[in-house]
């Protein structure tokens, strides 16, 4: 799948949350949005990368950042992920992975030696407009928040 690049159109995105709720790009009309693919609910990188936002919510609003994480996961999965760790932001399930496609996010992955398909953990801060502001593929869990925070404060 292509990669996108700085100063595109955002890939359009209607979601269920972990509530049930349908999340929508255009919701964020008018504020920056960070969204972030991750590979799969209560792993350990996917856990420390959510953590952090968690962690970092104060900072990320105060930079007027609004945040969104996706994956591939069930809205059952994503719902005991929240819980669990008492995320408290949406977690927007991806499961047929056409959105994670459209956004570059999702391609071949080796692991232990076999090639699979799966998301490439990659994060995009997306601007009042919807149009891409910066973008991180492979980004590491722990840098998400660093990364989007530095784009915004120059």
């Amino acid at each position: 799948m292509a990669k996108l690049e700085k100063g595109v159109d955002a890939p359009d995105f209607e979601l269920e949350d972990q509530d049930g709720n349908r999340v929508r790009l255009s919701d964020f009309r008018g504020k920056k949005l960070l969204v972030y693919f991750y590979p799969r609910a209560d792993t350990p990188g996917c856990t420390k990368q959510a953590c952090s936002i968690r962690d970092s919510q104060a900072d990320l609003r105060e930079a007027g950042i609004a945040y969104v994480g996706i994956s591939p996961d069930t809205p059952d999965r994503q719902k005991k992920f929240d819980e669990k760790y008492q995320l408290d932001f949406p977690l927007l399930a991806d499961t047929d992975h056409v959105i994670a496609e459209a956004f570059g996010a999702w391609g071949e992955k080796s692991m232990f030696g076999k090639i699979k398909m799966g998301i490439t953990r990659s994060s995009f801060l997306i601007d009042e407009g919807g149009k891409i502001l910066d973008l991180w593929y492979g980004v590491k869990p722990l840098d998400t928040v660093p990364k989007a925070l530095k784009a915004v404060q120059g």
